[in-house]
């Protein structure tokens, strides 16, 4: 694999002297320059104009994650990207699009960091976006009426305001953050500074699929990706878009629920009162799920949950503007599974995320529609396994006298009473690392560098993201250190990034990679 790539000299001397020392300590040197927090400033300042060409570059690859040809053509483009600074490439090949993996080596390291990164992205349907090809990085301003309006690029990047935004597909999520990582490494190769552990780098392409192949892939690699802890830059930071360490997020589950009634569509009047509605049939086994209050009503849902004083204090120290947050919504109140919002994220949540059944607005028409469909996301915990939720829903329903089948149900079936289809799907599940483990240390460190003070620290994410099997199968802890804006509008048309957060994001990675000074 990966030679050794670190270069002798001022710059390990430099690296030594300003704490970029491993997780354990180890001796030091001094030397005369520091890289502080206005250092990394400015060591990122110089890498912008290049920042912005590779960024605007990146972003007109299409990387739809359901288009494998599009992928193939994203990894192509990314393994110069990565070999062109100091290192190595493979493919791990899936049963879908493969991973790339790539890993770089240096001759004071003690210690190995996983560095997880997005590639693919969301699929994009131009017409709702506000520019021609979502694929084409553009530039926008907000106008006096608070509307964003296309601006010419300038000739450098002195001239961008930071408050304008780059409007894109994936541009937050996530070709922003990979293209963070890839400036940083340039600039610390540029001030002869190599990070304290060795960087083994995987990039997942189906995350936007929920990561399908990524779990087998991390068991038959379990030797090629093992490392000391695990750094995800991806996700959104703290509502307040002040800087955030996150520890860990919840696992997701889908379920789908359908209901039956007549084989075809039948006229309203000619049998209203006479054939059942599944919409109604749904309607009844959905409203009892939840209470009016918002609490999940199947039995043992919320079992094995435990909020100690200790862990309540971590949470209250998250500042949300729970009534800010409510009212920007256009909602009065919330709901009461916990006394406020980090805690309910401590607990698995059940969410209805589309209903179908018949014909609405201009198309409506008097029938009886034939099917009735809910989609429905679970998010999970740690302390909840996934399967054993499916099985509780089951046995809800069951409660309510239907069948319950995993399929559509056949001619006697339907004749015998009333029956629904419930199919279900484990995306991946929740993980959590504690605040001091070595993620959390060197993440912490970083952002404790470049700021001055402690992050805002959340114990759970409320989404989701594939990294649970890293942290069960390489037995490593993880922690996600967000760089992009919080109103980017990921998976939506007109996703986009601050200017000023996408400078800012690389002089956050610069400082997290310089590892824990303790």
């Amino acid at each position: 694999m990966a030679g050794d790539s670190g270069k002798p000299g001022c710059g390990r001397i430099l690296a030594a002297m300003i704490g970029l020392a491993a997780l354990s300590s180890g001796a030091t040197c001094a030397a005369e320059t520091t890289l502080d927090a206005a250092g990394i400033r400015t060591l990122a300042a110089t890498r912008e104009d290049a920042a912005i060409a590779l960024f605007r570059e990146f972003l007109g690859l299409p990387n739809d994650a359901h288009d494998a040809d599009d992928i193939l053509r994203l990894v192509e483009w990314l393994e110069p990207q990565f070999e062109s600074r100091g290192f190595t490439t493979r493919r791990i090949e899936t049963g879908g699009s493969p991973a790339l993996y790539a890993e770089r080596r240096f001759s004071d390291a003690n210690g190995t960091a996983l560095i997880y990164l997005q590639a693919d992205g969301q699929p994009v349907d131009p017409s709702k976006w506000e520019q021609a090809d979502p694929y084409e990085a553009t530039l926008k301003a907000r106008d006096p009426s608070g509307a964003w309006r296309t601006i010419e690029w300038p000739s450098d990047s002195h001239h961008l305001d930071r408050d304008w935004r780059v409007f894109a597909r994936s541009a937050a999520d996530s070709k922003g953050p990979m293209t963070q990582f890839l400036v940083a490494i340039d600039a610390l190769d540029e001030a002869e500074v190599a990070p304290p552990f060795n960087l083994k780098v995987i990039i997942d392409t189906e995350e936007e699929l929920g990561s399908p192949h990524l779990a087998p892939a991390l068991e038959a690699h379990r030797a090629l990706l093992a490392a000391d802890f695990l750094l995800v830059f991806d996700g959104p930071p703290h509502v307040s878009n002040r800087p955030t360490v996150t520890f860990g997020a919840r696992g997701i589950t889908t379920l789908t629920l359908a209901t039956y009634g007549p084989r075809v569509p039948q006229h309203s009047g000619h049998y209203g009162n006479f054939l059942p509605n599944p919409a109604f049939e749904l309607a009844h086994i959905l409203a009892s799920l939840k209470s009016p209050d918002g609490r999940v009503r199947v039995n043992g849902f919320y079992d094995g949950i435990a909020i100690s004083d200790e862990i309540r204090g971590q949470l209250a120290r998250v500042p949300d503007d729970e009534a800010g947050l409510l009212a920007r919504m256009g909602v009065a109140e919330a709901d009461t599974v916990a006394p406020s919002l980090q805690e309910a994220l401590q607990y698995p949540s059940l969410n209805i995320r589309g209903l179908a059944s018949g014909w609405v607005g201009d198309d409506a028409r008097t029938i009886i529609p034939a099917t009735a469909v809910a989609e429905i996301d679970i998010r999970t915990v740690v302390e909840s396994d996934p399967e054993r939720l499916v099985e509780l829903v089951r046995k809800h329903i069951e409660a309510l006298g239907y069948r319950v089948l995993d399929r559509e149900p056949t001619q006697s079936e339907r004749l015998g009473g009333s029956v629904v289809t419930m199919t279900h799907q484990v995306a991946y599940g929740a993980f959590r690392s504690d605040f001091d483990a070595g993620a959390g240390r060197v993440a912490r460190a970083g952002m404790r560098r470049l700021y001055g003070e402690e992050p805002i620290l959340i114990r759970t994410l409320g989404g989701s993201v594939p990294i649970a099997p890293f942290v069960r199968t390489l037995g490593v802890p993880a922690a996600l250190v967000p760089t992009v804006n919080a109103d980017n509008n990921q998976h939506s048309p007109n996703e986009n990034l601050r200017v000023g957060d996408f400078f800012e994001g690389i002089a956050i990675m610069i400082s997290v990679l310089l590892g824990d000074a303790r």
